[in-house]
């Protein structure tokens, strides 16, 4: 059994639709980010870091933080969504990509473009170019593949799964996922996964998934 702690962000519906992918048991702690509950001292003492979300397995004791070593330590124990041999490390490097770069400057794309647009005209030319920049990086190894790593048209992977819900956020980045034909095709196709969909809304329903 699992105890996630959560709330319906990116970062949040990478675990919770790894989770329904694998099928495990679970339960859902809503960590409501708006109201400061991530400053709560009993969450602290699972996520020092006050970010979601974090997982308690109660099979082993682990509690971790931090969605890559979430994802990586969830995989492994249930030894699905990864590849073996040098295409191990091929999905490791694009899950720190997500990690270092699509997650965080789209996060400034958020909250310059979408929350605080007019206010900062630098601010939104320069993290709106680069999300252009990492969807056109994306774009360009999908080129040819169903999956972003993986022998062939590639493999469904947590590097997926850690990628996909920062891009349905195509609409609050202003993004027209016709402009990228790879990631669009892509999103789609992962958008249709029955997992994906009830994990889109862990811990709680917000709206349907986005269509491009």
């Amino acid at each position: 059994m699992i105890d996630l702690y959560t709330w319906t962000t990116p970062n949040g519906r990478k675990v919770s639709i790894l989770l329904e992918e694998l099928g495990v048991d679970y339960t859902a702690h809503p960590i409501d980010i708006s109201k400061g509950e991530q400053f709560d001292p009993e969450f602290l003492k699972i996520a020092p870091n006050n970010r979601i979300p974090a997982i308690v397995d109660q099979d082993t004791g682990m509690q971790l933080m931090e969605t890559g070593a979430i994802m990586l330590y969830l995989a492994k124990k249930h030894g699905r969504f990864q590849v073996e041999g040098d295409e191990y490390w091929r999905m490791v490097e694009w899950l720190m990509w997500q990690m270092g770069g699509l997650g965080p400057m789209l996060g400034q794309v958020h909250h310059f473009v979408k929350y605080n647009q007019g206010k900062s005209a630098y601010s939104e030319e320069r993290y709106s170019t680069e999300a252009h920049r990492l969807y056109k990086v994306l774009n360009t190894q999908l080129e040819g593949r169903d999956y972003v790593v993986g022998e062939g048209r590639g493999v469904y992977t947590i590097a997926d799964m850690s990628m996909w819900p920062w891009i349905s956020r195509f609409d609050w980045q202003q993004v027209d996922l016709n402009a990228y034909p790879n990631v669009r095709d892509w999103y789609v196709r992962i958008a249709e996964r029955p997992a994906v969909q009830r994990g889109y809304n862990v811990p709680k329903y917000v709206s349907d998934v986005p269509m491009p």
